[in-house]
């Protein structure tokens, strides 16, 4: 199983559509999209600042901002399906679907995952990583990585610092069995024939997560 987490910042971009096919066509059921927040979150952060609502309110409003892109990038592809539960992402891996993940229900239900905008979908991803024993864990970015290949694997420090990353990411990721890279928007190109863990590593961003 591979965790793939599309930014909101893609919506609009040709690439997005791209991702969704090569996903849609080669997924067979063990590939989980995880959905971003972007425009959706974005309301929400406008709406605690009007309202002067708390984090743990905006934390759930910005739950619900990932489900709703979920539901939007099944709609932009019919043969996506959604699931919000460990159940409903077996029964889609069992159909052979390309499955998109409705974040709200399953992490609401964990009262461990601090309630604050440090915990970002990015966090979110690497938590369903570890739950669904995932063996790799990818985060598409629309930024640019050029600047990060010349240092291989890319420090997490590096990336959260320039704020490609949420600081929360290493609790969920530090130790774990799978590893976690980035990929930009453009690299679906990398899985047209297919995905390989061949071509991730030639072309990834390998994250370290050592303090070393």
């Amino acid at each position: 199983m591979w965790v793939i987490k599309l930014g909101g910042s893609l919506l609009g971009s040709p690439e997005l559509t791209r991702w969704l096919e090569v996903l849609v066509k080669f997924s067979d059921g063990k590939i989980v999209i995880v959905p971003g927040g972007g425009l959706f979150a974005d309301s929400v952060r406008e709406a605690q600042q009007i309202s002067n609502t708390s984090d743990a309110v905006a934390h759930q409003l910005a739950l619900l901002a990932m489900d709703q892109f979920g539901i939007l990038l099944a709609g932009m592809n019919p043969e996506l399906a959604t699931a919000s539960s460990e159940l409903e992402i077996a029964e889609r891996g069992w159909q052979h679907r390309g499955i998109v993940w409705l974040p709200s229900k399953m992490v609401l239900a964990d009262d461990s995952i601090p309630k604050n905008w440090q915990v970002t979908s990015d966090s979110l991803s690497g938590w369903l990583a570890n739950k669904l024993g995932a063996e790799k864990l990818i985060l598409v970015k629309s930024k640019s990585l050029i600047t990060y290949q010349k240092e291989l694997p890319s420090r997490l420090q590096h990336l959260v610092d320039d704020e490609l990353i949420d600081s929360q990411l290493v609790n969920y990721i530090a130790g774990k069995d799978y590893s976690t890279w980035v990929l930009n928007k453009a690299d679906y190109s990398l899985f047209e024939q297919g995905f390989s863990a061949q071509r991730l590593e030639e072309k990834g961003l390998l994250i370290n997560t050592t303090s070393e």
